[in-house]
């Protein structure tokens, strides 16, 4: 089976888009025409579907950037940092499931971003340098 690679950059673009939009403008409204309305959530740490997403993201302060995003059929993996609002950095690796044109289902993993002195491998989890 031949790989659609339109399809493959368009869903990596729905999902940072989609990101975006619930993350870091806070647009729910916009946020509910890419998640569908059966999200199905699999983190340990967010309640159950589309409203557990949003009602944990309500009640945030925190920015999203990503790194890498990357795609092959259906799903889309996505390398980025939540910061601020007093909380630890944490890098995460989101796997996500496109359905419909929306965002179906959802895996992550999650990790506090270590410091320079912390890392032994003295290379950043992030982007080119350690955070500030």
């Amino acid at each position: 089976m031949a790989r659609d690679l339109e399809q493959e950059a368009r869903n990596k673009a729905l999902v940072l888009e989609a990101f975006d939009a619930l993350f870091n403008r806070r647009d729910f409204e916009a946020a509910a025409t890419y998640f569908s309305p059966t999200y199905i959530q699999h983190s340990a740490g967010i309640a159950p579907g589309r409203d557990g997403l949003f009602s944990l993201v309500r009640g945030l302060t925190r920015r999203y950037q990503s790194s890498l995003a990357v795609a092959e059929g259906d799903y889309v993996m996505v390398h980025g940092r939540f910061s601020g609002g007093g909380r630890p950095t944490r890098i995460v690796v989101d796997i996500l499931r496109i359905a419909d044109g929306r965002l179906a289902e959802h895996w992550d993993v999650v990790q506090d971003e270590p410091t320079k002195a912390e890392s032994k491998s003295g290379l950043p989890m992030f982007g080119e340098a350690f955070p500030e």
